[in-house]
């Protein structure tokens, strides 16, 4: 497997901690256990040879695996002391390499394993009677305690002491912030003459039981697989954010994830505080819709793959382990015993899975016929273009998915339509296939250089590509600290030929790390079982810009900068554990970069200022952004209940004060859109149609039916008009001032 891949995060995996499309893949679900002595063997090798430092493995890299390794599997430092950790040091800290190349990698996962689940149930079970010592009564919150909001970069207590006191706060707080929560969905509730939800709600002590079971449950659950997976990825994130090991089952989800589609029941799962399994998305035309069994609400307990011979429990399993138990192969059914969401009877439902597009991650195109004044200050029409790439996709098995080829038909038609001016959403994109990004860009800069890969010998490769561009006309990039590798790589280039605006965050991601996919299997000695034994994706090279500058930890900047939802997220390559450094070489050659945004630059960002001080909505992300700056830096929450709902209350009325706000000026601006503004709808399926049908509001809910959130349902906040959002309503104006800008 040779493809190289850039996408930094799981962006929309199979398998979430909240949410997660039960969707499956071909994978059986029971096979033999590989042999993970070898496996860690070779992982090991692979490792030091293979990876882009060439770091070999030393008792200061054995620290390092260890220290990783403990903060992964308790981040909030909620489960173990500084006493804890001496004594994992002084045991594995100068020997923990050593177990993975003589082969006692099992041992070496299961006795890390033990030590912390042991310390986790403990404190986990430690919770539990304090809640049931409670007897139902509430603390009386009224202290003048604080404790910290993120507690991954707090130091750990020193001893179990100080950690008793650690989880006796945590008690308090899980509780203080369900009463609140329940008290303030009470308010709007009654605020709205609607009854209040919470009389379905079980008791605040019965829930948190009901969360920490579940939380006991993920760590008892934990087979042999998991156990290797969580420390094989201790090892090769101790080299990088970006490297990892991928089991059998989280090998197959990644490949789902890469080609856009998978097979499943079609069904988007939440796991619930009562340990069951909530179906809070159905896929419309998916397996589950179509059997006409499954609803919005029911809740799935039990699955069988024997149409009801056995079953298997899924209570209080994660939805990891739910979704592999509900995965199978295209054709076969799978059988559930739900729970009515209304009634609560229970039922026994089959659903024959299928293959399920995830037409949420292709991608999609909109034209807009906008009616302005030109630079001359005569009305006119233009026709422009908002294409939104969610990730850059493609097939590692049938190699039959390419977002390259799905977006050239995309432009190609609004070519066709007379498209004069484009809008490229990156936003979220955390990247894919470097061969998609390569062919991608030359559909706007025609045949040259378009980005530069060095590996660790310090060879530099220029890929480039050949051809005649297939749009010439003016362009934006809207990129956020969510946009990654492929979608950095992209917006690099167009920079660097100064073929379009970037327009959004101050910066990128800053991701500028190539990794390789390789099959373990491949390596393993001759003769040796080759099943499941997963994944290893490793970092091997660097990219860089044309220009020769890398966007590794730096990012790729914006021409003009915008408040956004993202300009207050602590998010990006800096913020990661052993990030590679920033580091340029010279640049490719061969290119001619055009003058033009630098010429149009002042003015146009002249206009965009004027626009975005008096824009409303950017605004309120600015202030967003300051809040969360300041909160996080504060890093304090009080256990003070008065304080609490002083605090929510204010945040409440802001919310109230800016949906009131919205409401009005949303609707004026849509009358005034629907006057000057004709969108029409270009997704993949609209391309070859003879006329393209107009967008319409049920457009972004095409895809699929989702449970409303009664929170939603109680509060007034309006949606975008013509359902596009500030930031790409801004971006829309900047390439019109483009085209207008002689």
């Amino acid at each position: 497997m040779n493809t190289t891949i850039t996408r930094w995060m799981r962006r929309v995996r199979t398998v979430g901690a909240v949410a997660a499309l039960a969707l499956g893949a071909a994978a059986p679900l029971t096979q033999a256990a590989p042999d993970y002595d070898k496996v860690g063997k070779q992982f090991a090798l692979l490792m030091q040879n293979a990876h882009f430092s060439h770091a070999r493995f030393t008792q200061e890299m054995y620290a390092r695996f260890l220290e990783n390794y403990l903060q992964m599997q308790d981040p909030q430092h909620l489960f173990l002391t500084q006493e804890d950790v001496k004594a994992l040091e002084d045991k594995y800290a100068t020997s923990l390499g050593d177990y993975l190349l003589v082969g006692e990698t099992t041992k070496l996962a299961e006795e890390l394993y033990t030590v912390v689940q042991g310390k986790a149930l403990a404190r986990i079970k430690q919770a539990e009677k304090m809640l049931q010592e409670m007897d139902g009564k509430l603390p009386a919150f009224d202290s003048d305690r604080s404790i910290p909001r993120i507690r991954r970069k707090m130091p750990r207590a020193a001893n179990d002491a100080e950690l008793d006191q650690v989880w006796k706060d945590q008690v308090e707080d899980m509780l203080l912030t369900e009463v609140s929560r329940r008290e303030n969905l009470a308010k709007l509730a009654a605020a709205k003459g609607k009854p209040d939800p919470n009389t379905k709600e079980k008791s605040p002590h019965e829930k948190m039981l009901a969360r920490l079971k579940r939380m006991r449950s993920d760590f008892e659950e934990a087979d042999r697989e998991d156990m290797v997976t969580f420390l094989l990825n201790a090892v090769a994130r101790s080299y990088d954010p970006h490297s990892d090991y991928m089991g059998a089952r989280e090998e197959q989800r990644f490949k789902d994830m890469l080609k856009a589609s998978i097979v499943g029941i079609g069904a988007r799962l939440k796991a619930d505080d009562d340990g069951s399994t909530t179906i809070e998305g159905i896929v419309k035309g998916g397996p589950a819709a179509n059997s006409g069994q499954l609803k919005l609400g029911d809740r799935i307990v039990a699955v069988s793959q024997d149409g009801g011979k056995t079953w298997t429990d899924i209570m209080f399993l994660s939805i990891d382990k739910v979704v592999d138990n509900i995965r199978g192969k295209q054709g076969q059914a799978v059988t559930m015993r739900v729970l009515d969401g209304d009634t609560g009877e229970e039922r026994v439902v089959t659903v024959v899975r299928d293959t399920v597009p995830m037409s949420e991650e292709l991608a999609s195109g909109k034209i807009i016929e906008m009616k302005g004044k030109d630079a001359d200050g005569k009305e006119r029409t233009y026709r422009l273009g908002v294409l939104t790439l969610p990730s850059f996709y493609m097939d590692l098995d049938d190699n039959k998915v390419h977002c390259a080829a799905d977006v050239k038909r995309i432009v190609n038609r609004m070519v066709k339509e007379g498209v004069e001016g484009l809008v490229m959403d990156l936003r979220f994109n955390g990247g894919g296939s470097l061969e998609e990004v390569r062919k991608m860009v030359g559909f706007f800069t025609g045949a040259g250089p378009v980005v530069q890969v060095r590996d660790a010998r310090g060879l530099v490769e220029k890929l480039t590509v050949s051809g005649k561009p297939i749009f010439n006309g003016q362009m934006v990039v809207l990129t956020n600290k969510m946009s990654a590798s492929a979608s950095e790589i992209f917006a690099g280039a167009m920079a660097d030929y100064g073929r379009a605006m970037i327009v959004g965050d101050k910066t990128s991601f800053g991701k500028g790390t190539v990794q390789v996919p390789r099959p373990l299997a491949a390596y393993m000695p001759y003769l040796s079982d080759q099943e499941g034994c997963g994944l290893i994706k490793v970092t091997t090279q660097k990219f860089y810009r044309v220009s020769g500058a890398s966007t590794q930890l730096q990012g790729v900047a914006s021409d003009i900068v915008l408040p956004t939802v993202t300009t207050g997220f602590r998010y990006g390559e800096g913020e990661q554990d052993y990030a590679l450094p920033y580091d340029e070489i010279p640049g490719a050659g061969n290119y001619v970069k055009s003058s033009r945004i630098e010429h149009v630059l002042p003015a146009v960002k002249a206009k965009s200022d004027a626009r975005v001080k008096a824009d409303r909505d950017l605004q309120y992300y600015q202030e967003d952004a300051d809040l969360a700056d300041k909160r996080y830096e504060e890093n304090s929450v009080s256990l003070n209940k008065a304080k609490r709902a002083e605090e929510n209350a204010k945040l409440v009325e802001r919310k109230k004060a800016i949906d009131a706000e919205r409401k009005d000026r949303y609707a004026k601006m849509a009358e005034t859109d629907k006057e000057n503004m004709v969108i029409y709808r270009l997704n993949l399926e609209d391309v070859d149609a003879e006329k393209l049908p107009l967008a319409t509001k049920e457009d972004k809910d095409k895809f699929m039916d989702r449970v409303e959130d009664p929170e939603d349902e109680l509060t007034e906040t309006p949606d975008f008009p013509s359902d596009l959002d500030p930031v790409l309503r801004e971006g829309i104006n900047i390439v019109k001032d483009m085209i207008d800008t002689p």
